[in-house]
Order: structure tokens, then sequence, then C-alpha cells
């Protein structure tokens, strides 16, 4: 073993899975443990029969943290993250909501639970690797919705009005998770497109201390595996293509379609980019902003092994899914 020690705690569930897919394609990265307390004891094969057998097999998820890894991706559900207890010298990415918001006060308004450790939320960076790169070894991943909005708005700083955004996003099924609900059934699902967590979803303030200012955020529930798609309307106080294509000019994961090309989940799906694109409406003069990405992508397991790359010094595209064309 040459390269990196890694670890995925949680790798069982979809974005710990397509971490592990990104993992297994990145030249730097050696996997030494996967953690899934469902599936501890048995081999990677029981995840995906297309795992090989030089795979570790599954660990209960502590004792993959304990692994002595370099580099730990976190994959577990938002308040058993929020108890994690970092190995000492590594880099942790936590895919979580757990450590995103720096006010601890937020957590059981916005996440149901008081947060365990909350004199050490400071420890960890937000980092969204366009706008936020990450510092230090603690990286808290931004959620996909939050993604999406935060590179469509975030460099808008001036060319706005801060007051009255409004964004519609739309997100695929598995944004909610492997975990069965009855919102995610098939039957609630297909042919089906539904509003939820309206005014009261937890990527809401994550906005808000990114931004600066509050926006109105209504997510929908699309009856597609994956993909997210977020509009969000402004009004505009100075040129918002000139700040977004200055913004992402030499950005490896984030491209300003040309006038008149609107993005589109077929384009983005299984890959780790987004797409930007930039409209005015001809009867308002309402300012149109348009990002598309893959929810468990740029939206999860890309941005975490995007993040990870640039937190240890490797090429920043590595193991990443951002060229091809896809059908």
């Amino acid at each position: 073993m040459s390269g990196i020690a890694t670890a995925i705690v949680g790798a069982s569930g979809y974005s710990g899975q397509e971490v592990l897919d990104r993992a297994l394609a990145h030249p730097e990265l050696d996997l030494v443990a996967l953690g899934s307390d469902s599936l501890a004891g048995r081999p990677a094969g029981a995840l995906d029969p297309r795992l090989n057998g030089s795979l570790p097999s599954f660990a209960p998820n502590d004792e993959a943290l304990a692994a002595g890894a370099e580099l730990v991706f976190c994959c577990l559900e938002h308040e058993r993250a929020a108890a994690l207890e970092p190995p000492d010298g590594a880099v942790v990415v936590d895919l979580s909501g757990a450590h995103r918001l720096a006010d601890a006060a937020l957590y059981p308004q916005w996440y149901g639970f008081e947060h365990p450790a909350a004199a050490r939320l400071g420890d960890w960076s937000y980092a969204l690797p366009e706008l936020f790169p990450p510092e230090g070894s603690l990286l808290a991943n931004p959620g996909c919705y939050a993604t999406a909005v935060l590179l469509a708005l975030a460099p808008l700083a001036g060319a706005i009005d801060p007051d009255g955004v409004v964004v519609d996003a739309k997100s695929g099924v598995s944004g909610a998770g492997r975990t069965l609900r009855a919102a995610s059934h098939a039957t609630a699902v297909l042919e089906n497109v539904s509003p939820y967590k309206v005014g009261v979803h937890q990527h809401a303030p994550e906005l808000e201390q990114a931004l600066g200012f509050p926006v109105c955020l209504v997510p929908h529930l699309l009856p597609v595996r994956r993909g997210l798609l977020a509009t969000c309307y402004v009004r505009p106080a100075g040129d918002l293509r000139g700040a977004l294509e200055a913004a992402y000019a030499t950005a490896p994961a984030v491209t300003v379609l040309p006038e008149g090309i609107a993005p589109e989940l077929s384009r983005v799906q299984g890959t780790d980019g987004a797409e930007l694109g930039v409209f005015t409406d001809r009867s308002t003069g309402t300012g149109i902003v348009v990002c598309a990405l893959d929810n468990l992508g740029k939206g999860a397991a890309g941005q975490a092994v995007q993040n990870a790359n640039l937190a240890l010094g490797l090429d920043e595209t590595a193991g990443l899914r951002l060229s091809g064309v896809l059908v």
C-alpha cells in the first residue's frame, strides 16, 4: 500500500457508496476500512456484487473510524455524526449536516437535536471548493441544495438585491437517503412531484450563514433517482453573468453555460460537475440563475472527494467524474 490510507464510515448508504466508487477510481487513495453497522462482518460484495475481493470486509462504524486512516469520509446520519470523535491527525470530511452550522443553538430547531459537541463546532471548516476552500483537517461538506444555491448566488454579492430572493429547487429521490420512508416509496414518488419541508428545510440556515441574508427555499421531490435543479429568482443590481463567469473562469467542476442554454439534469446526472444558466425575465426584469448538479455527485460524494483532494494537496479533480458525453 503506497497511497493515502482511507476509511469510509457509513459506507453502505447512498453517499457512502458514491464515495467508495470515487475512491476506487482515485490514484492516490488506498481503502483500509469500510464502516457499516448493518453489514459488519460481511464482504464488500454484500453491498454490490461488482465489488471485488481485494477490498476490506465491512466493519462496525466505530471500528472503521479507529482503523488509523489518514483520510476519513463520514457518511453517517446527522445526529450520529455530531457525536463523532475525529481521529488525531486525520483529514475528516463529514457529508452530514452535523458540522455545517456554526451556531449550535440552531441544531434543535433545524435538525431536531441538541449538538453534543457544540464547543468544537468552530474546529470545522465549511468547505465548498469554488467559494470557501477547505481549511484545516476537519471539513464540513455542504448540503446538496445549499451547494446548488450557493454556486448560483454567492458570487453575486453587490449584483443583486438581497431582499426577497426565492429559490425553487427540485431533487431526485436519492436525496432522501437509503432509509425507507413512506414518502420515498415508489407509490408516493412515481408520476408525482411534491414540495416538502416547505419553509423549514435544514439547508435554509446554512444558506443564510454563507450568504449573509436569508432566502425563501422551497424544495420538491422529483420522480427520478438522482439530480438536482435550483432556480433562483433575484432582483439584479449589476451584471449577473459577468460576476458568475469571473467567479468560475478556472473552476474545473462548474460551468457557466453560454447565453440562451439552460442547465439540464440529464447532463449532470452521475457526474461531479455543476451547470449554471443566467437569464432575465423580459416582462419583469427578474434575474433568474439556474444551477443543475447531481445531488450524490457535486452535491455530496464528488464534492467530498474534491475537498479531500484540496486538503491533502492532491490534484483537485483526482477521482472525480468530470468528462464524457452521457446519453
